[in-house]
Order: C-alpha cells, then structure tokens, then sequence
C-alpha cells in the first residue's frame, strides 16, 4: 500500500509542479516579449517575474482552504481537487491571446490563471506530503515522504525537457510565435494520468483513526486554522524559517539562471535550459536519499547540512557561471541542487511531525506556503534587480547566504522530531 500511495503522490505532484515551473521558464524566456512588449529586455523580465510571484500569494489562502477541508474531510478528495484545478489553469494558459491581439486584457487573463495555479499549489504539497506520511511507518518516513518532494525535480525536470526540445527544434520565431503552447496544453494528458492514478489510493489511516475519535467527542471542535494559531503558531513560524533558505535558493538555481546566462552573459537560453535539465535529473534522484539519511541520523543534522554548504556554495555557483562555460554551467547547476536536496529531502517529514493530525494538514501548508511569499515569489524578482542594479552577481549570493542565516536559526530552534509516533502524539494531545 505505501508504494502505490507514494507513486500516486508523485505522480501528482509532477504533474502540478511540470505546471507551476512550466509558467516560470516561460517568464524568462516568452512572456516578458508576448504579454509585456512595450518594456527594454530586463524591465520585461521583471513584468513577468511579477504575475510568476502573484502566484506565490494565492499559495498560502489554498493552503488555509485546502487544510481546513483536508483536516475535516479528508487527504484523498482535497488532493483531486487541486489537480483539476492547477491543470485547468494551466491549459488556459495555452490558449491565451497576446499583447498583441487583445492588448491589457492578455496580462490580466495570464494574472487571473496565474492566481488559480497557486491556489491549486497551496493545497497540493499538504495533502501529498502527509498522505504518504500518514500511511508510512515511523522508522522509514523521512525516505517515503520525501518521494513526493521528488515530484518538485521531476516536473522540472519534464517541463524544461519540452522546453528544451522545442528550442532545438524550432526557430526562435516560431517558439515565440506559437511553439510556446504546446507545453501547456500538454498539461490536459498529464492531469488525466494523475487523476487515474491519484483516485485509486486509499486514505490516510491516521487521519480516519482521528476522525473517528472527533465523530465521538461531545463537544465541537474549533476550526483548524483557529486551533493552529492558538496552539501551535511557534512550529509554523518554524516551518516559514525553515523554507527560506531552501525555497530563495531553489528559484535563484533554477529560475533566475535562466535571465542571468541570457541577458547576464549573453549566452542561448538552451544553456540554461540545458543545465537546470541535468541537474535536476540528479536533484530527482538525492532527494530521497537526503530523506533515509534523515532517517538515521535525524531531520535536523541533515537539514543543517543542506543550509550551510548552500550559504557556501552560492559564491561557487556564480562564478562558475561567469565562466560562460556550458559544462561548468552545468556543475554549478548541479552541486547547487544537490545541496537542496538535503534541506528539501528532509522536509516532508520533519514539518509533518512537527503538528498534531487534526491541524497537521493546515499547519504544514500554511507554515510552508507563507514562506513562499516572502521567499521564493520574491527571489527572482530580488535577484532580477540586484542584477540591474548593480551588474553584478554578489549582492545576489549574499542575499542567499542572508536566507541562510534565517533557516539556520529557525531548525536550531526546532525539535528533532526523527521517529515521532503520529498517532501516538494525537492520543496524548501535543
């Protein structure tokens, strides 16, 4: 049962993130030209990163939306949900008209659906991560759910991979003219694969023991998001601390690259493209390797692990870009993603284990995609003006070791919570 339930998170899960990446490649690389024409290179870029960080703030209401329902109702259904309704979006979004044709209109339409994919992208990570970490036993969790953390690389890895095969066989011109489309309208057979496979599961035993135990208690519960505030507002603020890092990090490698070898160093988009596609094929597979180490050595230490070499490596990653060097480009990709690996390995676990399952859904939501506001829907738009700011990459590593510094402290103040007994923890009430 663990297996077909971590295959049905994955699977849904790439699906969600191939949609969520796939907007933030075509912001580099399209939107800023179709839907923001009127505007010199960079300043389109930062238009366009803008309805990309729009999608950031909806994430944290389809969290809250999402965990409220999922806490009530359950995992299975929530998660259906939001598959529908990221897909949707997403093949919208292929048939948009342009700048060109409809004028203002274009941007705000492309905005709207942006505003749908992070809602569906606030309720999806929840209830994926902790379906598999409800139904997982204590001693391998950290391993099975980090396999829903891979679906983050794979839908990368998919999305930039179309990208990738479209710019190698079409000209720039016909990308650009309607090349661009067809990734996202391959959104609709993704979401049909994911659905047949997400339906099939059961759910979450955990979550129906404490269901039942709620259906015989006398008095109503609050809602969860009252019960999180009240009783468990230090682990979100532990969570938000913990995604700074990881998240700024993650967009700066994967999403900024791809302005800063274009109109950093003039170098073709394939360049880029190319290096995010290998290093995330690697990023896919330590992932869950970061997640069994955190098995036997603990969510923390391996956390710790992923946050210094980050703050270290950051310097690295720049100057091995300015070297202008494809493979080079490629390794700096790579090492970076791997040092991810061992913050976002560890996660799904360690933020599950960190609330109770009445509010786990909206604990471990709301903790994860508030950060994201402040986080990764900032990093492309901080890293984008601090390069024209100042032409140079260093203020940019120093505001990722700064982010550093804040995830740091954030996981010195948690507490392990390696082998944590979730059903356990519900019947003595912490």
């Amino acid at each position: 049962m663990i297996k077909k339930v971590v295959g049905a998170s994955l699977i849904g899960t790439t699906v969600e993130w191939y949609d969520f990446f796939l907007y933030g490649s075509a912001a580099a690389l399209v939107f800023n030209k179709l839907f923001f024409p009127t505007a010199d290179p960079l300043t389109g870029t930062l238009l366009a990163f803008t309805t990309y960080a729009i999608g950031f703030l909806a994430r944290p209401l389809g969290g809250l939306v999402f965990g409220h329902f999922g806490d009530r109702l359950g995992r299975k259904k929530l998660l259906v949900l939001s598959l529908l309704l990221m897909g949707g979006a997403t093949m919208l979004m292929g048939v948009l008209p342009t700048y060109a044709s409809v004028g203002v209109l274009a941007p705000v339409l492309l905005t709207v659906l942006r505003l749908v994919q992070g809602f569906a992208l606030g309720g999806e990570w929840g209830g994926a991560v902790l379906i598999v970490s409800e139904h997982g036993d204590p001693e391998r969790r950290g391993f099975w759910a980090s396999w829903p953390q891979a679906g983050v690389p794979c839908g990368n890895l998919l999305a930039t991979a179309v990208l990738a095969v479209l710019a190698a066989v079409q000209s720039d011109a016909d990308f650009l003219a309607w090349g661009w489309r067809i990734p996202f309208l391959l959104s609709g057979v993704l979401v049909v694969i994911g659905l047949w496979i997400r339906l099939s599961v059961s759910e979450s035993p955990v979550f129906l023991a404490a269901q039942e135990k709620r259906s015989k208690e006398p008095v109503q519960e609050k809602a969860p998001a009252l019960e999180l505030l009240k009783h468990n507002w230090r682990e979100v603020l532990i969570a938000m601390g913990a995604r700074f890092a990881e998240n700024v990090s993650y967009y700066v490698i994967t999403a900024f690259i791809l302005v800063y070898v274009v109109t950093g160093l003039g170098l073709s988009k394939s360049v880029g493209l190319n290096a995010v596609l290998v290093a995330s094929a690697v990023h896919l597979v330590t992932i869950p390797v970061w997640g069994h180490l955190s098995d036997r050595f603990g969510r923390r230490p391996v956390y710790l692990v992923g946050t210094v070499g980050m703050g270290v490596w950051i310097f690295a990653f720049f100057a091995l870009l300015d070297t202008k060097d494809p493979v080079l480009i490629t390794l700096a990709t790579t090492v970076g993603l791997v040092l991810h690996g061992a913050m976002y390995g560890p996660q799904a676990a360690f933020f599950s284990e960190l609330f109770g399952t009445r509010v786990r859904y909206s604990g471990a939501s709301v903790g994860y995609q508030l950060a994201s506001i402040a986080a990764g829907a900032l990093a492309p738009l901080i890293a984008t003006a601090l390069l024209q700011a100042y032409g140079s990459s260093v203020p940019i590593a120093i505001y990722v070791v700064v982010t550093c510094v804040i995830t740091l402290v954030s996981v010195l103040f948690a507490r392990e919570t390696r082998g944590a007994d979730l059903e356990e923890r519900d019947r003595v009430g912490v």
